[in-house]
């Protein structure tokens, strides 16, 4: 089945795991029962040998159209030809319909709208990364497939046949007849298909799972301009959470390139720090409590794991510390996108970053949610007598590069920012610390980074000291209060980050690049797309310094509304964007989702 655009697809999940669901009504991403586990259908990575579930019209003219059903992650794909118009209902029960593994459900109901149209449903899976072969086995009830490591069945109110591959079915759908319900659940080993899942069970579990989307959403505090961009962005952060443990996955996919054909393709379905912390400033913004509370708990158990104060950047949603990377040489990757890795080898790097981030986090989760209480405070005093101790090491950046460790500014920024707010909040709460110490360690890091930091010929902030090279990570500088938005040398910086790419910038047509991979050595070779969260930290940097300028202001203004039409068709961002105008690396991203939400409350509240 040829591969689809990144684009073309949308999510669904129930905060165990997630599928993505093509325009075409392909199932080609998913991983059962985790966001990490091996994958089921895998198509998007290996058109040939991914597998895939798909259900759509015999007729290959029909026309598509998908949209979510409001204010909830089901997720509604409409097919129109000339037979007539059929819909699929696709989600996975969430909330109490959710007691353990054999819960975790993909339904998909069938249902004619006008007409009688000619369906087919194919369930081809492809279990462990297509590693693992299985057996099909067809019963009145639907079919079970299994595998050498895991059992499923998808129960069917519709006749099944068998083939090499699967399982498929061709039937009919009229409008006001019997509605098409495929289900694919987890099954002991050796057993049949044993659920009879019945038109009136898919109509309670689907109420169900409206209710309990819509219900969550109605928590949110936001009223602003951007409401609706907004609370689709909401939505699939929640997806993104791992509710059994309160850990936020970066994205639910891994190996998705960030520039077809290339080598940069990564693992995301891990919490990073960073990630995580970001995500939880989005929440809290939006007055959603108990996701932050859940991340605080994750994190403290991570915490306790360490006496030094030292953490990794990323740990995996179950908290395990080693996530060894490794290539599927059997799977072509993404239209010949390769190598496919699976694990994140930069669990192990030094990012002085996520100190600051996290700790950020925690003030603002102390001041918005709930008190932190003591035990907490020795946790967080730990993570801060470490960064004392080692702010001043090369390290390996926000970006994770694989070309050596450099002094990284926003690491020094990020260091800064985890003493400053350790210093806010042992004062707040009138907690313990040697704050004479900690402010002298914080303005000795400040200091630095205006000395070596600063370029004095290019009049910006440099990459790393001494690099000559831009990097919109910068842009953070005044959103976590390092300096004002004002200040003469962040106004430089802003101005030549905001210069087109052969003028030495990182801006082309109101989208930003990262760093210029001309000029860096990160390791890797070949290119990439603009970075999303970096457009939306340039929306935040111009609405700080518009404050006072109403022409920035503005120039925010028009640069989100059109980083919005860059989503696609659900509302839904990767972690990048092409010369072309398409998504490229994992999807969706929260980095990118988590940046609108941040943006869209800031901008919407600087603009009155």
């Amino acid at each position: 089945m040829p591969y689809q655009a990144i684009e073309n697809y949308a999510l669904i999940g129930n905060m165990r795991s997630a599928a993505l669901v093509g325009l075409n009504g392909s199932i080609d991403w998913f991983c059962f029962p985790h966001f990490d586990s091996p994958s089921v259908f895998a198509s998007i990575l290996d058109e040939n040998k991914g597998g895939y579930f798909k259900i759509a019209p015999t007729d290959p003219k029909s026309k598509n159209k998908q949209y979510y059903w409001p204010d909830t992650n089901v997720l509604i794909t409409r097919f129109y030809n000339s037979e007539g118009i059929v819909e699929i209902i696709d989600y996975m029960p969430v909330g109490e319909d959710i007691i353990n593994e054999y819960d975790y459900r993909i339904v998909r109901r069938v249902r004619g709208i006008h007409g009688n149209v000619r369906m087919k449903m194919e369930c081809y899976p492809a279990f462990n990364y297509a590693r693992d072969t299985h057996e099909t086995v067809i019963s009145v009830k639907g079919a079970s497939y299994h595998s050498q490591g895991l059992s499923l069945g998808l129960a069917s109110n519709m006749p099944l046949q068998q083939n090499d591959q699967g399982s498929f079915s061709e039937f009919d759908i009229e409008e006001g007849s019997t509605t098409a319900v495929f289900m694919l659940h987890k099954i002991e080993k050796g057993e049949g298909c044993s659920i009879s899942y019945s038109e009136e069970q898919a109509e309670r579990r689907f109420t169900n799972t409206i209710e309990y989307w819509r219900n969550w959403l109605s928590k949110s505090t936001y009223k602003g301009r951007w409401r609706e961009m907004v609370n689709r962005s909401a939505l699939i952060l929640k997806l993104l959470t791992f509710e059994p443990t309160g850990a936020i996955v970066a994205a639910p996919t891994c190996s998705l390139p960030e520039g077809v054909g290339g080598e940069r393709n990564w693992d995301y379905r891990y919490t990073w720090i960073r990630d995580a912390a970001f995500t939880v400033y989005a929440f809290l913004k939006l007055g959603f409590t108990e996701e932050a509370l859940g991340f605080m708990k994750w994190m403290l158990e991570r915490s306790k794991e360490e006496d030094s104060g030292a953490l990794q950047i990323m740990y995996g949603i179950d908290g395990r510390h080693e996530l060894n990377e490794y290539t599927l040489d059997h799977l072509e990757g993404y239209m010949g996108s390769s190598p496919v890795r699976i694990g994140n080898g930069a669990y192990d790097q030094l990012q002085l970053d996520i100190y600051g981030e996290l700790l950020d986090s925690i003030y603002l989760s102390d001041k918005h949610v709930r008190p932190v209480a003591y035990s907490g405070w020795k946790h967080i005093l730990k993570h801060a007598k470490w960064i004392s101790k080692n702010w001043q090491r090369k390290d390996d950046g926000i970006w994770e590069v694989r070309g050596g460790q450099q002094h990284f500014v926003y690491s020094k920024v990020m260091a800064w920012v985890a003493l400053d707010r350790t210093i806010r909040l042992s004062r707040k709460r009138s907690f313990p610390a040697d704050l004479q110490e900690l402010s002298r360690i914080r303005d000795d890091i400040f200091m630095e980074i205006i000395e070596k930091g600063w370029n004095e010929k290019r009049q910006a902030f440099d990459q790393y000291y001494g690099s000559n090279s831009l990097d919109a990570s910068n842009l953070m500088m005044p959103l976590v209060f390092f300096m004002s938005p004002y200040d003469p040398m962040m106004e430089k910086t802003l101005d030549a980050i905001m210069q087109s790419p052969d003028k030495g910038g990182l801006l082309t047509n109101s989208l930003v690049y990262r760093y210029n991979v001309d000029e860096v050595d990160d390791g890797l070779t070949g290119e990439e797309g603009t970075f999303n969260i970096c457009t939306f930290w340039l929306v935040e940097a111009l609405t700080r310094s518009g404050k006072s300028n109403p022409a920035k202001l503005e120039k925010a203004r028009l640069i989100f509304e059109q980083m919005l039409g860059y989503a696609n068709h659900v509302g839904m961002y990767s972690e990048q964007i092409g010369l072309s105008g398409e998504a490229l690396g994992n999807t969706p991203q929260a980095f990118t989702h988590l940046a609108l939400i941040s943006s869209a409350f800031n901008l919407d509240k600087a603009l009155g």
